[in-house]
């Protein structure tokens, strides 16, 4: 079973009116602004929960799409390749005043989903207005990859494969963010800015997707008898993808204000994995006669899970249960190594240390424009 970390998907927008900023210098660049604020208008009434659309409505739309996550991931699909080719045609024109003026007056505002303070606010979220639409292109792909990511955790129960697939996507998005869209905003940006729009976060998230997507590997790996020994260096192929997304929100100037929720999450997934990977070798140790050292290995783990047991109810239960079959897993080994064997039991530097795998990659984020001519009275 995995942790369960919904609060990227948490952000909230403000209205964006496209044809009421920017001056269309003919009639198809006006209708062409105009469905660019339409297809944002289903964004901005999800994202806020202002919809009055009902269920069967939205199904109708999305083609018979049961999926309100499906649902979503179609509305931003429909959007993001009008807002590319704004950008693309704007880009064109190259530093304009009356165009910097156009894109403020649009006024975007975006509130934070991984802020430390977003937890702490009982006015409602804050809301950041930056005057660049490479700001709207970045949050709105954070909320795709996040949306992408929730998606891989609703299909996870029937389908391991394409779960694994759409954590992967995820992983390409927020890759792409971190490596290709946050950096050209680079001095654009100001200070006082959510989280989700430094590309350190991004990068962490895409360490996330690909850890979750490695995990669900490794549950399909475990459906298939693949060795335990193989198990246990998949297992903390896991620890090492969330150490190096736990060591940048350490070492990252640009992750000061980060929510200590996306922390624990991190960390628990860690020691999670980590305990996951013990016991798998402590298994191949039994097996190739070394019980004393194999006891060493679940003894250590046991202790060393039961001082990380998260806070998060949910979370709570998942540990629980893995310390359960950790220390009954245990028990046997004692009771046999007692009894049968009488092997000193191992500890410190006796210990193995443990290896790891990673086998999983992004599936790269290829962005998508709708070409078509745009002209503005400039």
């Amino acid at each position: 079973m995995m942790l369960q970390f919904p609060d990227p998907v948490k952000l909230k927008t403000r209205k964006l009116v496209f044809e009421e900023a920017y001056a269309a210098r003919d009639s198809a660049t006006l209708e062409q602004l105009k469905e660019l604020s339409s297809k944002r208008r289903v964004i901005e009434e999800f994202i806020n929960e202002s919809s009055s659309i009902t269920e069967a409505i939205a199904r109708e739309m999305s083609g018979g799409l049961t999926s309100q996550v499906q649902q979503d991931l179609q509305r931003l699909e429909g959007y993001l390749p009008l807002l590319e080719n704004l950008i693309f045609h704007i880009d064109l024109i190259g530093s304009n005043g009356q165009m910097v003026r156009w894109t403020s007056d649009l006024k975007i505002r975006w509130s934070s989903a991984l802020s430390s303070s977003s937890f702490f606010n009982l006015l409602g979220p804050k809301f950041f207005q930056i005057d660049n639409l490479r700001f709207e292109l970045g949050m709105t792909l954070f909320l795709y990859g996040a949306i992408l990511r929730e998606r891989a955790s609703e299909v996870l129960p029937t389908d391991l494969v394409q779960s694994a697939t759409f954590f992967r996507e995820a992983a390409g998005v927020y890759h792409h963010l971190a490596n290709e869209v946050l950096p050209s905003l680079g001095p654009a940006l100001p200070a006082e800015r959510p989280p989700e729009a430094f590309s350190s976060v991004s990068t962490v998230m895409s360490l996330i997707c690909l850890a979750e997507a490695q995990a669900v590997t490794i549950r399909k790996a475990e459906e298939k008898g693949t060795a335990i020994g193989l198990l246990a260096k998949l297992h903390h192929g896991v620890t090492q993808l969330l150490d190096e997304a736990n060591g940048l929100l350490n070492t990252s100037s640009e992750c000061r204000d980060i929510s200590s929720r996306l922390v624990e999450f991190i960390l628990s997934c860690k020691s999670l994995h980590e305990l996951r990977s013990q016991k798998y070798l402590a298994g191949t140790l039994k097996i190739a006669g070394q019980v004393g050292v194999a006891v060493g290995v679940l003894r250590v783990a046991v202790i060393n899970v039961q001082k990380k047991i998260p806070g998060e109810e949910s979370w709570k239960s998942v540990f629980r249960k893995e310390i359960d079959d950790a220390s009954e897993m245990l028990r046997k080994f004692e009771h046999e190594n007692e009894f049968v064997w009488h092997e000193k039991i191992a500890t410190g530097d006796e210990l193995p240390l443990p290896q790891g795998n990673k086998i999983v990659s992004f599936i790269p984020y290829i962005p998508k424009r709708w070409e078509r001519e745009l002209a503005f009275k400039i």
